[in-house]
Formats: structure tokens, sequence, C-alpha cells
């Protein structure tokens, strides 16, 4: 069978040929594709020649690209566009995966070059670039078993094989979950309060699904309309247990006993490994370094949101009281933090959304970006694409020079899974002389257009656009010789900063001039609403705040202590959470069972980096206020300082580089209305 995968592509740009990739060739590729990764490490290790840094170091960090290649195109479509059959594969081939890389850092005569290198770092005269990568390598090997004795090693591949396998499962029973709810209304008053953008979308998936009246789902797009809008209390929580109690059924999707058994074997490999716990483990590779200074972090903000939250939360009572609701439950939150952001700023998103139409929103994250980086964006349909709702683009600088290829899909459907992320396809390097440029892509699920209406974001998916697009220009922007220093290939407490930086924008007059226009009129965003988003950007700070903190405290409890006295999930999130609790404990819900972030995705021990990050971003915006939002100096800063320069030093210094100073929370205090 010819395998498209297995063969360089001959594509505009080497782009992925999507069209000729079928399921049944992914398997073969993934065996066939570790095999080749396997013969250039045996080059490695076999090489007569002494250890140096090129023959060792560098050839690692290029060897595997095949195997590289199939894999990001492979779990991308996992997350956006998955299937059972896809689902299936990913269960057989993690697991192959995990024991491939078990074999690379558990290679005793590989380990045995690198650490020759290694202890002579100091003679090489060694780059900075060239001198993080040898330390990364060293660090890798020793912090994944390459001094572990035999048994141990074994014992180590046994729990990475289990733990590739478990976090799979978990994300599959979420979006199961989430796929098999749907609340089907055919009684019109049920609908009353929901915007007629709500509605007509509802009514649409209610046809497709061949249904008279109207369905609403899980998928973000339909689930926080309804919540927020939605005047039928008892529906408003019907929805809402729905969306608390995935995977927390007791049912084939169930993902406690999936909780209970990840944090073990994450706290059982750290052990292995010489660590207290994961939390040790996975800080000492952060801008943190350890869960002492993550936990002082969170308390010092936590006396410093709380009674703004006590403050906030009582508003949003007493607001509910007028209506006769003698307790506010988690389901009134949304519906009655919209009615007071209308009462205090006069300010609603249903009419805000008409000025932020998706095509202008991308157009005006383009011409910022052009703006402050020198970028364009042409889009292009000469390349594959995985799905028909993808965008591609082609993204040069102002003098024509090729920088990245950017895939970007926006609405939800059925193989996706909820939330917004950026991914690539193909990182950036340089070898041989060639800068070879990455394929990047966004992923989220906005409103998707009706019959009658184009898709009309909210504010709030407005600022999730640019987040998501802060990454992606960390990616683009990627100007590294080593892959594995690329982009956004920084340490975890680090990598929020670009995506929430490019967020300030949003509220910004000399911003939202280019591109909020209204969808009919071409009539730009009346001055006035303009001052309500400024006013209103720390609406109820000190509960977001709150709640933030309570997700980066539930987070370090399940990995920062050891969890093998714990048999009641409920229980112990529930306990994880009296610190900072508001609302009444719902017994149906658990938050943990679809805690995606830190159980599937990479945020183990690190969802405090959000956080983490907003300081840095709120200091980081301070500089672009004090000289002027689209200040090319600024920007050339932050670009030649931050968004190229990706793994190659360490984040305070790239970023003491850019600021001149090392950045305090004031700025993110001051921003958030948090300091007295």
């Amino acid at each position: 069978m010819s395998n498209p995968l297995l063969k360089s592509f001959d594509t505009p740009f080497q782009t992925a040929p999507f069209s000729k990739i079928k399921n049944k060739h992914f398997k073969p590729a993934f065996i066939e594709g570790i095999k080749l990764a396997k013969l250039e490490i045996d080059a490695i290790t076999n090489n007569s020649e002494a250890p140096s840094f090129k023959n060792t170091i560098e050839a690692l960090d290029f060897s595997g690209q095949t195997l590289d290649r199939i894999s990001s195109i492979f779990f991308n479509l996992n997350s956006a566009e998955t299937n059972d059959e896809i689902q299936k594969i990913a269960q057989e081939v993690s697991p192959m995966l995990s024991e491939f890389a078990n074999d690379i850092t558990l290679d005793e005569k590989l380990f045995k070059r690198i650490k020759t290198v290694y202890k002579k770092k100091d003679e090489l005269n060694l780059t900075t670039e060239q001198d993080t990568l040898l330390t990364k390598k060293y660090k890798s090997f020793v912090r994944n078993g390459a001094n572990l004795n035999e048994v141990d090693k074994t014992e180590l591949r046994k729990i990475d094989s289990e733990l590739s396998k478990l976090k799979l499962t978990f994300g599959e029973n979420v979006l199961a979950e989430t796929n098999a709810y749907e609340l089907h209304l055919t009684n019109e008053d049920d609908l009353k309060g929901l915007p007629e953008s709500a509605i007509e979308a509802a009514k649409m998936v209610a046809k497709q699904k061949n249904k008279d009246g109207w369905v609403f789902t899980l998928d973000y797009p339909s689930y926080i309309p309804f919540l927020t809008y939605a005047d039928n209390r008892n529906l408003r929580k019907t929805m809402a247990l729905a969306f608390g109690a995935k995977a927390f059924q007791n049912n084939e999707n169930d993902n406690q006993q999936i909780i209970l058994d990840l944090v073990k074997l994450r706290y059982k490999r750290a052990n292995l490994l010489g660590y207290k716990t994961h939390a040790h483990f996975v800080l000492e590779e952060r801008m943190a370094e350890s869960p002492e200074t993550v936990t002082n972090f969170l308390n010092d903000l936590l006396p410093k949101a709380k009674p703004a939250a006590e403050k906030e939360f009582k508003q949003l009572e007493a607001l509910a009281k007028k209506d006769g609701v003698e307790t506010l439950q988690k389901w009134d939150s949304a519906y009655y933090s919209e009615k007071l952001k209308k009462q205090l700023f006069d300010l609603d998103q249903e009419q805000l959304k008409p000025y932020f139409k998706l095509e202008n929103v991308i157009e005006g994250v383009f011409t910022i970006s052009n703006k402050l980086f020198d970028l364009v964006f042409e889009e292009i349909n000469t390349i594959d694409k995985y799905h028909e709702d993808v965008k591609t683009y082609k993204v040069t600088d102002t003098f024509g020079n090729y920088i990245a290829i950017l895939y970007a899909d926006f609405f939800p459907r059925e193989g996706k899974r909820n939330g917004a992320w950026m991914t690539s396809f193909k990182n950036q390097w340089i070898k041989d002389g060639e800068n070879s440029r990455p394929h990047i892509s966004i992923v989220c699920n906005f409103t998707k257009p009706t019959e009658t209406k184009p898709s009309l974001l909210t504010f709030n998916e407005v600022t999730t656009l640019f987040h998501e697009f802060g990454h992606a220009l960390h990616g683009m922007l990627a100007n590294t010789t080593y892959p594995s220093l690329s982009g956004t290939n920084v340490f975890w407490d680090f990598v929020e900063l670009p995506s929430q930086l490019l967020e300030n924008w949003c509220y910004e007059k000399e911003a939202l001039s280019l591109f909020a226009k209204h969808f009919e009129t071409k009539e730009l965003i009346p001055m006035d609403f303009i001052t309500k988003i400024k006013k209103s950007s720390n609406f109820l700070e000190g509960m977001q705040t709150l709640r933030q903190l309570s997700f980066g405290i539930l987070d370090l409890d399940w990995h920062g202590k050891n969890p093998s006295t714990i048999t009641n999930v409920k229980e112990f999130e529930t306990n994880s959470f009296k610190g900072t609790q508001l609302f009444p404990e719902v017994e149906e819900n658990c938050m943990s069972t679809s805690f995606s972030h830190i159980f599937q995705g990479g945020y183990s021990s690190g969802y405090y980096s959000y956080k983490w990050a907003e300081v840095l971003d709120a200091d980081a915006f301070e500089a672009f206020l004090e000289n002027g939002i689209f200040d090319k100096g600024i920007a050339l800063k932050f670009k030649t300082n931050i968004l190229e320069k990706g793994g190659t030093e360490k984040p305070m210094k790239l970023y003491e580089n850019f600021r001149g100073k090392k950045p305090t929370n004031n700025a993110l205090l001051k921003r958030a209305g948090l300091l007295k």
C-alpha cells in the first residue's frame, strides 16, 4: 500500500496532503516512522567518532522528523476531527509511542554520549541556544529515567504506557458525554429571554437532527447563551447539571477511576525518578521551579481576590433576591452577571455581537499583527484542509518573505472537542542554511452562521480569538535553529504570555476601531460602547480571579501531595474548593471529571500558569501603554526577545531583555481593580 504519510509531501509549502490521507494509513505509518527514527538513533549511538555537540546533541534534535510529522497530523485530527476509528488507532499507537520515547531516554549508549558532551560543555564555546539545547537534552534524559536500574526502567515503561492510554480515554469520555446530551424544547415559552441568534442556532441544530422545535447542546456556543439569557430557571438548572455531570455519572464514560489511576501513577512515576510528587517533577522545569513557589503565588493573590469576590457575589445575590431567588446557585451566575453588567454599564453582549462579525474580527487581528509585527495574511485555497470549515492562509512579511502557513478552524462539530487551542502541524528550524518555516493551526468553537446571519461573536469569543492568535504568533514568528526550542516550546508558565498579552488590544479604542463594524450597516462601533467595554473590563474580576485560583489549587492538590489515600474524587474536590467556594455545593456535579487541561492536556501541575502569565502580560502591556499600543519599537523588542526566541534561553532572562526589568504583581492588580 502506498502511504502518503511516508513520502515527502510534494505539495505547496510541504503542507499535509489531507485529502490523500486515510485512517488506514496511520498505524502502518507510525510503525514505519518509529522504525526510521530508531535507525537514526542507532546511527548516533554507533558513530565511531568521539561524541560531539554536532554528531550527538544536534543529530538527536533533528532525528525522528518523519515520526513527528505523522504524530502531529494524527493527534491534531484526534482533537479537531475525530471518529471511532481514529480513537481506536490512538489507543493502539499511544503505548507504542510512549514505548519508543522510553527506548530513547533509557538507551544507555545514547545517554553515555550525551553525558560525555555535557561534562565538557564549558570547553565547547557554545552559543546560548546550543548551551540551552545541551542542558535540556541532558536533563530530559536524567528526568526520564536514564540513571535508573533495569528493574526500575521496566517499571517506568509500564507506567508510561498506562498513562498514555488513560489520558486518551479521559478525553474520549468527555467528548462522548458532550455529544450525548441535548435539551430538546418544543414549547416556545421555554425560550423566553434567549436572544434571537441563540434561538435560530438551536432551530438549525434541531433541523439537522430531524426534530421539531429547538435543540440546545453542551457545546459552548449553545450552552453559554442558554445559561446567560434563559429566563426559565429550571431549564438553566437542567443544562448546568448536565454540563457539570460530564463523565461523573457512573456510566461507561465515567472518569472517576481514571483520575484516581492517573494521579497515583503520576505520583509513583515521580517517586521512581527521585521526586517527592508529580508537581515537584513538573515544576523543576518551569519558571516557578517548585510547588512551594506556586502555593505562595496563589496564596498571595487569594486574600486580595477573595474580599472583592465576596462583595461581587453579594451584588449578584441582591439582584437575584428581587426575582424571588432565595439562594443563588451556579446556574444563576451567568444570568445575573449579565443583568448586573447591563445595570452597571448599560452593556449587554447581544448589543455588541453585530459589531463582531467573525470575518471582521479575523481581519482585525491580521491588521493588528501587521501594524505590530509587519505580517501579511493571504487566504489561499491551493492547500489541503482536513475539513471544509477550515480556512488556510499564507503568511508573509511586508517584503513578501514567506513566514508561515496558518490553518484556522472556527466552528463546533461532533468530532471536535470543546474549547479553543493553538497547535502546529510543523515546527520551524534552521538546517543546512535553510530556515524551514512552520505550519500553525488555531482551533475554536464559535457561534456558527445561521440561515439569516453570519457568525457574530460575543466579546468573550473575540478575546478568545485574540488569545489563540497570540499563541499562533509565537509559533509563526519562531526563528530558532533547533526544532525542540522553536515557537511555543517554552516553559509552560511562560507560554501564555504572548496569548494573554494580545487580548489587551480588544479593549483599546485604537484597535477596536480597526475592525468592530456593524455587519449590516458597516457603521463603526459607537464610542460609548468602547467606553463601556473598557469600563467593564474588570467586571466581576474578583470572582474570575477566585475561580482561576480555585482551579490552580485543585490542580496542585491532585498533583502536589501523596494521592494514595484518595478514594472519592468528589469528596476530594469539595475539600480542595473549600477556601474559594462561593456557590452552594452541587452533589450531582464534579469539575475534575472533565478537567481536560490537567488530565488530558499538558497542564498537570501547571494550571496556575494562566494567572502567572497574567502578571507578565499586564506588566508587558504597560510598556505598550506608556509608548502607544502600536509602538513599533516596543513591538520589535517583544518580537525579537520573546516571539522569535522560543525556548532558547531562560524565560525570565528573555523577559528582562524585553522589558529591562523583572515583572511585579502591581500592573495585574491595578488592571484588575484589586489594588487598594
